[in-house]
């Protein structure tokens, strides 16, 4: 299938696609890398009348790197951060998830900012994002204004962003010295989206856990937290995980999440899915296994 007619517009600032967002109003769309929005076009899902190409935009294609973010641009493409050594050594969890989206064609094209924005619970970067404690920098009419990505997401596709409003970066918060991450999801088949998936942060101190946290992929309305230190606070960060506090921690993620049945997987199975996957990521935050996978 072919999109709809649309106005093609391309501005060469901030400040220009603004302008032209508060124009047209909701029959607007910002168009970055396409693989989310193109294919929802193709199929008529969506047919706006206009599309704010931002290509042309200069100083959105930057990644900077502080002691307490990673701040992305919304054109860096996926496969840009992928391979930003800056961005990875400062949070691999980053690098961890990017891994997970689709296949290498569409990371080259694909935005981490336009993923994010684009709301789709089977995301990946809605996940990481949440479980940083990342920030949303938007920019409209009014001016700039910073959303936590916590309140950003209302529901499968939708924000707290105005129609009037773009994504200008996403600002994703550094872990404290010591943590370990990990971030796993399954798919029927390598690249598509994930039947479930989950990232975990488990952070350490002197060989002990001090907090665990997870977010997850598929099995919620929105990316949310669930906090495991209940069941993982304490315990020696490299010992394997006794039965009763791996039986805390499935307890905890089947209650957390809420999947939906469909033709790919139950409600049931997702669910049992997500736990699992939670146990093997947090396996995976040992000292063994990270060195192991390095």
């Amino acid at each position: 299938m072919k999109p709809g007619p649309f106005v093609h517009h391309a501005p060469r600032t901030v400040e220009e696609a603004v302008a032209v967002l508060a124009e047209v109003g909701h029959d607007g769309k910002v168009l970055a890398g396409g693989q989310s929005l193109i294919p929802v076009l193709n199929m008529r899902l969506a047919s706006p009348g206009h599309l704010v190409d931002i290509n042309g935009v200069d100083g959105l294609n930057a990644v900077d790197v502080t002691d307490a973010w990673v701040r992305v641009g919304a054109l860096v493409r996926h496969a840009a951060l992928e391979r930003h050594g800056g961005a990875g050594a400062a949070l691999p969890l980053i690098r961890q998830g990017l891994r997970n989206v689709a296949h290498p064609a569409i990371r080259n094209r694909g935005t981490t900012v336009g993923s994010i924005a684009h709301a789709d619970p089977a995301g990946e970067m809605p996940s990481v994002a949440v479980l940083t404690g990342g920030v949303v920098e938007a920019v409209g009419p009014g001016g700039r204004r910073e959303i936590a990505a916590a309140d950003f997401f209302e529901g499968p596709l939708e924000t707290t962003l105005a129609h009037d409003e773009l994504v200008e970066a996403v600002r994703f918060g550094r872990f404290a010295p010591g943590t370990r991450t990990a971030f796993l999801e399954s798919a029927r088949r390598h690249g598509d989206y994930a039947l479930a998936g989950v990232a975990v942060a488990v952070e350490v101190t002197d060989g002990v856990v001090r907090t665990a946290r997870a977010s997850f992929v598929s099995v919620t309305p929105v990316p949310t937290v669930l906090d495991l230190t209940p069941a993982l606070g304490g315990r020696e960060a490299d010992s394997p995980t006794a039965p009763a506090d791996a039986e805390a921690v499935v307890e905890l993620v089947r209650a957390h999440v809420d999947p939906e049945g469909d033709i790919h997987a139950s409600a049931d199975y997702r669910r049992m899915l997500a736990a699992e996957l939670t146990r093997r990521a947090l396996a995976a935050t040992t000292t063994e296994a990270q060195e192991g996978a390095a």
